[in-house]
């Protein structure tokens, strides 16, 4: 059988399919921007794909119906929940059996604006791990003329510098010195090392401190010179075509010959991408980027180093290194310097990464003497607990759903998204705010349509605010009686009801009973394991809850104490750190003590596996209620047939 030729519009990228590849199967292999929740398996209804029929002389292709097989059962239940808009279909059940156009709407594009990490300050001396050093060496001549290296090693001797020259260096010097009276920069990493030579008018150098998170990159590039920050972004983690979560992503490298390389390329040229476009913004070449320091969860810290997940995926969870690295950046294909290093933080161990003791650096003034909790919310919920001078920390399963995945109408932050809610007791009526608007609006508003869905932060509050109102019980089940106006049936499960946030006309924001059940599963998940902690170390009241990344900068802390995702814990002890992640690498980029400083903290973090604890599934149990909702009602007792 020949391969069929499939245009992707608006890319005009052009490639085929082999034969019974699905149009997800021909996206994923090209690397075209889709997104999927599920891995391909026609769960999520995300990868929505139109067929553009006819004849396309710009591409020499005749389009016609059957080109793509015809559509699914699952496709026709997510068109009558009104997931899949008309005219569209699920790339991952659309087989390829003809020449076709597929056009990639903007909603359903993986790399769609998000919100930008919001940083923490960080208070450190300037102290960077690279320093420049301009030296001017004597003129040599016939009677003394010391190699040139030697002459650069015995001038920063002068500076109180005890160095050696990198090689790879070698070839800039001579040129430099022959051009600028013998004057030259030398960039000296570590006190130690000579790794670069610079003209001498090149009085800056600059490090980036990234992020590595399952659903979103975030990077910072600072001047090394000053301490200034020249310039931040945000953007999506390419491995999200993968899968959503850690998880899915582990599953496709165990059950996909190659998988770990394809993971590793994705992030990879994802980070690439964002230092070109960073430095360019910033007006700097990015041939003076010299330092990258990075965080992130064990298996996001393993990929981008090119190390195989796998064992992550199942117990015991063994790390492959749990020890800060230090790398050539040429080893990762990142379009650096030749003279460029990459550092990753160390990792506490099993699913407890470098992202976690990023945060717990920035936090450790504050933990300390006190009996504190840090929680970083995402799809794996990492926890950093102090008491009486110990530390210990624990990861925990909360999935996707407190980023808007698994939500029947959830999106992730970008404009459009709800982000606040707020539900009148009486009426059962919903005011909510979106991103990028600053009014409150609820049915009666114009332009609804511009509604994209219900973003993390957003199915957060609402949930709070149904238990408010009445319109949950305790259980988490729908009370469809507290406001009959305000749900409607579901179609395909009989009497099952949906409550109506926003009532947009033909396709209305609603939330379902398997919404509350994911956001249940995701907030018991994380009490669970602030409840683990906490017995390991004998806690019975904190001091502080410190709520880091990108999730929990967006929340309310009233919210965070109504739905009980930290057990015991008040409005009023609840604080937002941004990510402090992203600035726990920042701090070990520009300051050389803080490095020291993790590497010594992170020997001493107790590690509690959530996965081995008997008393986990027990405390799990215990924060499934909604503790603002009023009691489920009372079931019936029915007599047996023999008394």
């Amino acid at each position: 059988m020949t391969a069929h030729r499939v245009v992707f519009t608006p890319l005009g990228l052009r490639t085929t399919a082999e034969p019974g590849e699905t149009v997800f199967d021909v996206a994923l292999r090209a690397g075209v921007d889709i997104q999927s929740i599920c891995g391909g398996r026609g769960l999520c209804g995300r990868c929505q794909v139109e067929v553009s029929t006819g004849s396309h002389a710009k591409f020499g292709l005749a389009v016609a119906d059957d080109h793509l097989s015809p559509g699914t059962d699952s496709e026709a239940r997510f068109a009558r929940h009104g997931v899949l808009r008309p005219g569209r279909r699920l790339a991952c059940r659309a087989t390829v059996c003809g020449d076709v156009v597929i056009d990639i709407p903007p909603d359903a594009r993986s790399h769609g604006a998000i919100q930008a990490k919001a940083g923490t300050a960080i208070d450190v001396p300037l102290d960077p791990p690279v320093r420049l050093a301009l030296v001017k060496l004597p003129v040599p001549d016939l009677t003394e003329a010391p190699a040139d290296a030697d002459a650069v090693i015995a001038a920063l001797a002068e500076l109180g510098l005890t160095v050696s020259v990198d090689p790879l260096a070698l070839p800039a010097l001579q040129p430099i010195l022959a051009k600028h009276d013998r004057e030259v920069i030398a960039v000296v990493r570590d006190g130690a090392r000579v790794v670069d030579f610079r003209v001498p008018d090149a009085g800056h150098l600059f490090g980036a401190a990234l992020d590595i998170g399952s659903t979103s990159l975030a990077l910072y590039i600072y001047d090394l010179s000053n301490g200034d920050l020249v310039h931040q972004a945000s953007a999506m983690n390419p491995q999200i075509r993968y899968g959503e979560d850690l998880m899915s992503r582990v599953s496709y490298v165990m059950l996909n010959k190659g998988g770990a390389e394809q993971l590793t390329g994705a992030v990879r040229q994802g980070v690439a991408t964002m230092l070109a476009d960073g430095c360019a913004a910033a007006g700097i070449a990015i041939a003076h980027l010299v330092e990258l320091v990075f965080v992130g969860n064990p298996v996001m810290h393993h990929l981008f180093l090119g190390i195989s997940p796998v064992e992550l995926g199942q117990a015991p969870f063994t790390l492959a290194v749990r020890d800060w690295v230090d790398l050539p950046a040429s080893a990762l294909g990142l379009g650096l310097s030749p003279a460029a290093r990459v550092s990753a933080l160390p990792l506490v161990g099993g699913h407890v990464g470098a992202d976690t003791t990023g945060a717990y650096l920035t936090q450790i003034e504050r933990m300390t003497g006190r009996t504190t909790v840090l929680v970083d919310i995402g799809t794996n919920a990492e926890i950093v607990m102090s008491h009486q001078g110990r530390v210990a920390a624990c990861s925990s399963p909360t999935g996707p759903a407190f980023e808007g995945a698994e939500i029947s109408a959830g999106v992730r932050a970008a404009p459009g998204a709800i982000e606040r809610v707020r539900i009148d007791p009486a009426s059962g009526r919903a005011r909510v705010k979106l991103i990028g608007d600053d009014d409150w609006i609820d049915d009666s508003a114009d332009n609804l349509a511009r509604i994209t869905g219900i973003c993390g932060s957003g199915i957060f509050e609402a949930l709070v605010e149904m238990a408010n109102a009445g319109l949950i019980d305790r259980s988490g089940k729908l009370r469809a009686e507290a406001a009959p106006d305000r749900f409607i049936d579901d179609g395909d499960e009989g009497k099952v009801q949906r409550y109506v946030l926003i009532d947009r006309p033909g396709a209305p924001i609603c939330v379902t009973q398997r919404d509350v059940r994911a956001v249940q599963l995701a907030k018991a998940a994380l009490a669970a394991g602030v409840q683990l902690l906490a017995d390991h170390l004998g806690v019975t009241t904190l001091d502080e809850v410190l709520l880091a990344g990108a999730f929990g900068t967006h929340l309310d802390p009233e919210y965070v104490a109504g739905i009980g995702i930290v057990p015991g814990s008040r409005a009023e002890i609840i604080r937002i750190v941004g990510n402090a992640a992203g600035m726990g690498a920042a701090m070990c980029l520009t300051n050389r003590a803080s490095r020291d400083r993790i590497i010594a903290a992170t020997r001493e973090i107790e590690k509690v596996e959530t996965a081995t604890e008997p008393m986990f599934q027990s405390h799990f149990v215990a924060a499934m209620p909604f503790p603002t909702a009023p009691e489920a009602a009372p079931t019936r007792n029915r007599r047996s047939r023999h008394t």
